[in-house]
């Protein structure tokens, strides 16, 4: 990463923690974003409020971050849930929303990757079609916002941590599995000694 170690304190450590207790150790965008833990801690209550309240599944999100992160050219974000898609669906489907192809899941799982592209390429290139397609799949407009929103609340984090150089951690891209890992050739390449525990 492009800025050091961020001041230890009570909320950093705590995140640590957590980081710790879920993966096994710190990982590299939870230092980064230790410089601000209030702001970490407002983006994951943030985040969890969309998924907790939406008819969105689990799967409608893992597609609509990995589309988005593939598409800005984040390979934190496209190792990490792409791997997560590969578990709800299958390594290839996954593979295959990080390559931005066609992929042999479901015509909603291709219209919501399609979305998300549409929304990180060109935003005012967006149509009343596209949004008439989702419509016709069975989204109703409350989950169009709020999948457009959870596209734009994952763009900023894909921002920060890009531009503030956070690798994916060498644990993160071991754990991918190989097509999804093989996918993302783009991006900030994978740290290479392990983030420490």
């Amino acid at each position: 990463m492009f800025l050091g170690e961020a001041p230890a304190g009570d909320e950093a450590r705590a995140a640590f923690h957590d980081d710790r207790e879920a993966d096994g150790y710190i990982s590299n965008h939870t230092r980064l974003w230790c410089w601000r833990p209030d702001l970490r801690q407002a983006f994951l209550e943030l985040r969890t409020g969309v998924m907790s309240s939406s008819a969105l599944t689990d799967r409608d999100f893992a597609i609509l971050v990995t589309a988005t992160a593939s598409a800005r050219g984040d390979s934190y974000c496209s190792l990490a849930w792409g791997s997560r898609l590969a578990e709800l669906s299958d390594d290839e489907t996954a593979a295959q929303v990080i390559l931005g192809e066609p992929a042999p899941a479901l015509e909603r799982d291709a219209a919501l990757a399609d979305w998300a592209r549409s929304v990180v390429r060109d935003p005012n290139a967006t149509t009343p079609a596209d949004v008439a397609r989702l419509r016709d799949l069975g989204f109703g407009d409350r989950e169009i916002f709020e999948a457009t929103a959870f596209i734009a609340f994952r763009l900023a984090l894909c921002v920060v941590n890009d531009a503030l150089g956070a690798a994916p951690d060498k644990q993160l891209a071991d754990a991918a599995p190989t097509a999804v890992r093989e996918a993302v050739d783009y991006g900030r390449r994978p740290s290479r000694t392990p983030s420490a525990p």
